[in-house]
């Protein structure tokens, strides 16, 4: 959230009398100033999976998480996807698994602070966002017996460890999963209740294992946070990491370009969700989004109101007051951090536009929705909240300049 007007003044008073390079108001600075890592706090403990501290659940996760052998072909690990070479997601338009998904993989950085996940925040857990992807067919393809029995073969002392005794799988099919295939949802169903319900409950421990290890996994420090630290601080001579075109763009993001209205805080993301008119990969089926993300949060036995959760009732407020029905959820999709930015080509919920000059040139254009309603102002169109955005070239080549000292490096140390 962008920072008061009544902490832009007592910010003001912080600063020196020295002349700054670029000239900032006090309310810009204050803004700036909020939008460095260093602001970010401590990363949020989840409720909802009690095992997230551990050390040996995270060394655990770090070996699910790059194992293949939890994928229905023994090809496909959750580190196909989040390389960590690759800002841990893939640089492609579309994720690519047993088969091609119809969205853009995002990565794990941040994770932690999101109230909930995937571009249509279907999932309000790291851990539980871990388990969509095992059993999703065109990404590992596994179902939650066969996945039972991996843990059970290869990992049996270290999961045990964490999470103690596993259950005895003795006569249980080899496959099974109320969401697999027609074949493995029959044979779940006559599983008897409680033994689904162990067999549910090492599957929901896979994924606060991974979600333990990808809590270290963080955005580090930037150019852009050491310009930020110079402006908080009135330092003149540190405002010298940026070049002039790069401080310009800054100005645009905050001004002009309105960037800022949903790209604010230390990840430069409001954690919300938009639509802003991004078309469709297929305009005959346009993705609905948040619509049906929220219907199927809502619908998850391991969101953080369910049975495999380890919060209490009231620890899950984000869940509990969600909005549901609202029609501006429709093709809404989640804002993502624009930190390292430039690094993860192509862009949008489907990789629709190739390169950060067509993402900017998108928002100068501000087309309508395909499906649902844009909140970018049209011209000439009456706007509660936004304004028509206006950018000229040399505006939009001085944008892309500054998301450019966005990028800085990947911290595994934590």
């Amino acid at each position: 959230m962008l920072a008061s007007f009544a902490g832009a003044a007592a910010f003001a008073q912080t600063l020196g009398s020295a002349p700054m390079r670029e000239r900032w108001s006090a309310q810009e600075a204050a803004n700036i100033a909020a939008m460095r890592l260093s602001q970010q706090g401590p990363r949020p403990v989840d409720a909802s999976n009690r095992h997230e501290l551990r050390a040996d659940a995270a060394a655990l996760g770090r070996a699910l998480f790059h194992d293949t052998r939890l994928s229905g072909n023994g090809q496909v690990a959750c580190a196909s996807c989040h390389s960590a070479d690759r800002q841990f997601q893939d640089g492609r338009p579309l994720g690519q698994g047993i088969g091609t998904g119809s969205r853009r993989t995002m990565p794990v950085m941040g994770a932690a602070h999101a109230p909930f996940l995937f571009w249509d925040g279907r999932k309000d857990s790291a851990w539980s966002q871990a388990l969509g992807p095992l059993e999703d067919g065109a990404e590992h393809g596994a179902n939650r017996m066969q996945l039972a029995r991996r843990i059970a073969v290869h990992y049996r002392d270290r999961y045990e460890a964490v999470f103690g005794m596993l259950p005895d799988l003795s006569g249980l099919p080899e496959h099974a999963s109320p969401l697999g295939t027609p074949a493995e949802r029959t044979a779940w169903a006559q599983i008897p209740e409680a033994r689904r319900d162990a067999v549910n409950r090492v599957f929901a421990n896979i994924g606060k294992s991974i979600a333990a290890f990808e809590r270290g996994i963080a955005y580090g420090a930037s150019r852009f946070d050491r310009y930020a630290e110079a402006v908080a601080t009135g330092d003149r001579r540190g405002q010298e990491v940026f070049s002039p075109q790069e401080a310009r763009g800054l100005r645009v993001f905050l001004t002009t370009g309105q960037c800022a209205t949903c790209h604010n805080g230390p990840l430069l993301t409001d954690h919300a969700f938009h639509n802003t008119g991004v078309p469709p990969a297929d305009a005959s089926r346009p993705d609905r989004g948040r619509a049906d993300g929220v219907r199927k949060l809502l619908q998850d036995e391991f969101n953080c109101l369910g049975r495999y959760s380890d919060a209490k009732h009231g620890q899950c407020g984000e869940l509990q007051f969600i909005a549901a029905g609202d029609p501006g959820q429709l093709a809404a999709f989640r804002t993502p951090s624009l930190r390292n930015v430039a690094e993860r080509a192509p862009y949008m919920h489907a990789g629709q536009l190739a390169t950060l000059q067509q993402v900017v040139a998108h928002y100068a254009r501000s087309p309508r929705a395909v499906l649902g309603h844009s909140e970018l102002a049209q011209p000439g169109e009456g706007h509660g909240d936004r304004q028509p955005i206006h950018m000229s070239a040399a505006d939009m080549q001085d944008l892309v300049a500054f998301l450019g000292t966005l990028t800085g490096p990947i911290d595994q140390s934590r």
